[in-house]
């Protein structure tokens, strides 16, 4: 059996706790895999199944930056600090 086959039925890895740069790169490494191998379908799905976790963990990640980007403002002394940012579900309390 290849060793891409036994990787196919190993149990998904737990991705959330990675960082961003970690889980990008594991996700630059299942796309080469999957465009330059012959693997067989059932390996492509684990692989795509992976990425896909991999995805939602970069897209969860720059979620966060970005709002905490939006947070920061300059006060009067110029020094960076958070503000609150309203939610949806309180633009619509206020409605």
């Amino acid at each position: 059996m290849s060793k891409a086959a036994k990787n196919a039925g190993a149990a998904p890895t737990a991705v959330p706790d990675l960082p961003f740069e970690e889980a990008l790169k594991k996700l630059e490494s299942v796309v080469e895999s999957m465009e330059s191998d012959e693997l067989p379908l059932e390996t492509l799905l684990a692989r795509f199944e992976e990425g896909t976790r991999l995805a939602q963990v970069c897209q969860t990640k720059l979620a966060q930056a970005e709002l905490k980007i939006q947070q920061l403002e300059k006060n009067a002394a110029g020094e960076l600090v958070l503000k609150p940012v309203k939610t949806d579900e309180q633009d619509s309390e206020t409605l």
